[in-house]
């Protein structure tokens, strides 16, 4: 029984390296949404902070709700996007770490 709790720790302790690398690894990820064929971009970090926008100069003589619309999808394919890195990770990060059945983490 001491045994196994020695290596729980041991495993945990790998995990929160892992995590603390991953951490680090999601700060630099970026990733750009696109609406409208490219002529909306977004560039989102693992923050989901806004990078960038760029919107194409021929929108602009557009109306105004369909370039809300158009930047409001780039943002969300931005965001799908970088969720899907930040899951990588975050996944991978936690590999090493054994829980027993039903347990689950908070994240």
């Amino acid at each position: 029984m001491r045994g196994n709790i020695g290596n729980l720790l041991k495993q945990a302790q790998a995990v929160q390296e892992n995590l603390q690398k991953a951490q680090a690894q999601v700060a630099q990820i970026s990733a750009t949404g696109e609406a409208g064929g490219g002529m909306v971009k977004v560039t989102l970090n693992g923050k989901h902070e806004a990078l960038r926008v760029q919107i194409d100069p021929a929108l602009l003589s557009e109306e105004r709700e369909m370039l809300e619309d158009l930047v409001a999808a780039a943002i969300n394919d931005a965001t799908h996007k970088v969720g899907v890195a930040v899951n990588e990770k975050m996944s991978g990060a936690m590999a090493g770490l054994q829980l027993p059945p039903g347990m689950k983490l908070p994240f």
